[in-house]
């Protein structure tokens, strides 16, 4: 019999994709174009294998309904996993992640915000639409010899420091596991979190949220850093708190901010809303500032990354049919 998959989530993109991988799958594939929810979950009734993503919130409660329905494995076709109650997942449903599928997408869109922020592309781009050439507010500085600040130098971080040492920038990186061989291969330097807010013009997270990373940028931190600081975040919404994010771009403490994740962005990233008015406040208030870029979790978004996402996805899935240990699992008790 074949492999069925309740795949929720589904965008056009991923359909075409995923259809393409899957010839020489051959898995039958249901798309829901809708995040999976406690009401609807009882679309994966007779199927094998629930397909989520990262806005795909997966609490005890949908849990024990996809128990209940037969499924046996969750393919998250994301790194993260933060959407997942791993612990009421824990001997009944078997849940796989994609760990690794283009850190090289990740980092250079890091890069690109890095950019855009300081050389305000965003603002001259609308600005020379409007026949506007003045340079009045468009200054930017040169990103040769400052300070960056790294944290987490997974497969990800490491693209990036090896980017920014390309630009002649001195990395600054934080790890809870440093990897000593790679900063003398790079000329990176580990350092605690002090010194890495304390020195660096630019500060960029590339790092999980864990309970020892939820909220790492706050108020008290922020006081820490360098007036006129750049934060950029491509890792997870809840990296930082972003009340206080909000009074360090009033106050001007910080100078600037991209971000392709948001704390709260479940509701909103990856669909079009364009034609509703936005109800979340602390979201329009990031928008209305001129030196904020907010891009809607699109870090990952190259062709390279998608057929990557797809083929480990479907190995994933194939791997746990078959009985093998390599699929990628992430469990409660997992070592």
């Amino acid at each position: 019999m074949k492999t069925t998959i309740a795949f929720f989530d589904a965008k056009p993109y991923d359909k075409e994709i995923f259809n393409a991988v899957n010839s020489k799958y051959e898995f039958d594939i249901k798309y829901f174009k809708f995040n999976i929810t406690a009401e609807n979950a009882i679309l994966s009734e007779g199927a094998d294998v629930v397909c989520a993503f990262v806005n795909d919130i997966i609490s005890d409660e949908i849990i024990e309904r996809l128990h209940e329905y037969g499924v046996k494995l969750i393919a998250l076709r994301s790194a993260g996993y933060n959407n997942i109650d791993l612990k009421a997942a824990y001997g009944k449903i078997a849940v796989a992640r994609v760990p690794a599928y283009s850190p090289n997408a990740i980092a250079e869109h890091t890069v690109a915000l890095m950019l855009s922020l300081n050389r305000k592309i965003h603002r001259a781009y609308w600005r020379t639409r409007d026949s506007n050439f003045s340079l009045s507010g468009l200054m930017g500085f040169d990103m040769h010899n400052k300070y960056t600040g790294v944290i987490g130098t997974g497969k990800i971080g490491k693209v990036l420091v090896k980017i920014l040492t390309g630009f002649g920038m001195k990395v600054l990186t934080h790890d809870p596991y440093p990897d000593n061989e790679f900063a003398a291969e790079t000329g990176c330097r580990y350092v605690q979190l002090d010194e890495l807010f304390t020195k660096s013009e630019i500060i960029s997270l590339n790092c999980p949220l864990t309970r020892d990373t939820e909220y790492m940028i706050n108020k008290s931190n922020i006081e820490q850093m360098k007036d006129g600081v750049m934060i950029i975040n491509t890792g997870r919404g809840k990296l930082i708190k972003t009340a206080d994010l909000i009074d360090g771009l009033k106050s001007g403490k910080i100078g600037s901010a991209g971000l392709d994740v948001y704390e709260e962005e479940a509701e909103f990233f990856f669909e079009d809303l364009s034609n509703r008015v936005l109800t979340d406040d602390i979201l329009a208030r990031l928008l209305s500032f001129n030196n904020v870029i907010i891009t809607s979790h699109q870090g990952f978004f190259t062709r390279e990354a998608m057929h990557n996402i797809a083929e480990t996805t479907m190995n994933n899935i194939m791997n746990f049919r078959k009985n093998e240990k390599d699929f990628n699992e992430i469990c409660y008790k997992c070592p």
